[in-house]
């Protein structure tokens, strides 16, 4: 690609990889951090930011070999052609944004009902969450330009809000909250950082804007790690000025709301306000952000035969098919499983995804000229968090983890069905010639 059509230098670069992290997560997982976390929150947020970190040169060494606006689904596909397994993980990557969308979701619906003062019915919950993204669909409907045009200024406020928080939080904050005697076990700590794992997805999304970043081969591997090491800092003081001002127990009972409560013992009442309205618009513009970018990976998916012709539908150059059909299964999920199934559930997608990536960055390390030793490094960390996530969610929360193998035999079904029947002479024939 010519250099001249390439508009994104390297700042902001960066800020497409926090916008993408610092989206609803922070504001839906912190809570559930701090139930198995207890006062080693911030440990566990540096766990999970490791991990995230480790796989970032994957993505750094791939991204610049393959610049793609596909990019995850184009990195497994190289490494793989197009079997069982590519199919189905390019699914499985399609359902998990749909996952965080739900997320997202019930997080603007716990934020949103502290604002009914003890009118918090069930039926109050289920209209908040189908509000937070039947509108942002509609939105993405009439003006999807509107989504990307408006996303830079809400990602200034939300980093502007967290900072407000720190600075004023700072001298709130008790030591002993923080001992060692107040952490979880380090099993518990470890689980802690897997299930909020999810609060990291969104740097790959800088992978998908390889194509316009200037000086690709110098400014990806800048972003990538600039990003994530910018978000794993902001994450740790966020979880100490939490942990730290606020009684446990009280976390605990409002784990829902958390970073609102953490800006009560500064701000007050004021702050606990604030950040809810703030809460509420993070999460309905990651839910905008979200469903544009899962509308337009259906599509380039779709276009490349691998989902049904359906979701490379268009209106006026908007995948009016994808968004509809988006929008429909994430009302399924938001109002049918709860916060810390969602939260599992998409942490857990997630780190199979990008654990198979490090594999296809290991697979093509000659490729790519990748150090193989750093990407088994990051292959091992990501499947060993995988795996650790699946053993405590088996003992103590069976539900999600049938929910979560379901959509993995969802990916594999439809692949076989549908891979072999009605495209699999197509790809014999693109990749025979290869």
């Amino acid at each position: 690609m010519n250099q001249k059509t390439r508009t994104v230098g390297l700042l902001g670069a960066i800020s497409i990889g926090i916008g993408g992290m610092v989206g609803g997560g922070i504001f839906a997982v912190l809570g559930e951090a701090v139930s198995f976390a207890h006062g080693a929150t911030a440990v566990a947020f540096l766990f999970a930011g490791i991990v995230a970190l480790l796989t970032s040169y994957s993505y750094a060494k791939l991204s610049v070999t393959y610049q793609n606006r596909g990019g995850t689904v184009v990195f497994v596909d190289n490494a793989f052609k197009h079997n069982l397994l590519s199919g189905s993980i390019n699914l499985l990557l399609w359902l998990s944004y749909l996952v965080t969308i739900s997320l997202y979701a019930v997080a603007f619906a716990s934020y949103g009902q502290t604002f009914f003062h003890g009118n918090t019915t069930q039926w109050l919950r289920h209209l908040l969450v189908s509000f937070a993204i039947l509108l942002p669909a509609l939105i993405n409907l009439i003006s999807a330009s509107f989504v990307s045009k408006s996303e830079t200024a809400i990602v200034a406020i939300k980093i502007t809000l967290l900072i407000l928080i720190i600075v004023s939080g700072f001298s709130f904050v008790d030591p002993q909250r923080l001992s060692p005697d107040q952490w979880g076990g380090s099993f518990s700590i470890i689980v802690a950082g897997m299930i909020i794992f999810v609060a990291y997805e969104g740097f790959e999304l800088i992978a998908n804007s390889a194509e316009e970043i200037k000086n690709p081969a110098v400014n990806l591997p800048r972003a990538l790690y600039g990003s994530i090491l910018s978000v794993i800092v902001l994450y740790i003081l966020i979880a100490i000025i939490t942990v730290g001002t606020v009684p446990q127990q009280q976390l605990l009972m409002a784990k829902d709301y958390a970073l609102a409560v953490a800006a009560k013992p500064a701000l007050g009442q004021f702050g606990f306000t604030i950040v809810s309205i703030a809460a509420l618009l993070a999460t309905f513009s990651a839910i905008s952000a979200t469903i544009y970018g899962n509308a337009r990976l259906g599509y380039i998916i779709a276009k490349e035969g691998e989902l049904p012709e359906i979701l490379d539908e268009e209106r006026g150059n908007i995948p009016f098919m994808g968004i509809v059909i988006i929008t429909a299964l994430s009302l399924l999920m938001g109002n049918l499983i709860d916060l810390t199934d969602i939260a599992i559930i998409g942490s857990a997608s997630f780190l199979l995804i990008f654990s198979i990536v490090n594999i296809s960055a290991f697979k093509l390390h000659s490729k790519i000229k990748g150090n193989k030793w750093i990407i088994l490094t990051a292959s091992f960390a990501s499947t060993a968090a995988f795996i650790t996530l699946l053993i405590h969610t088996y003992s103590d929360n069976p539900k999600a983890i049938l929910v979560f193998l379901s959509f993995i035999c969802i990916s594999v079904l439809f692949e076989l069905v549908y891979g072999k029947s009605v495209r699999g002479h197509f790809f014999h024939r693109k990749y025979k010639t290869d």
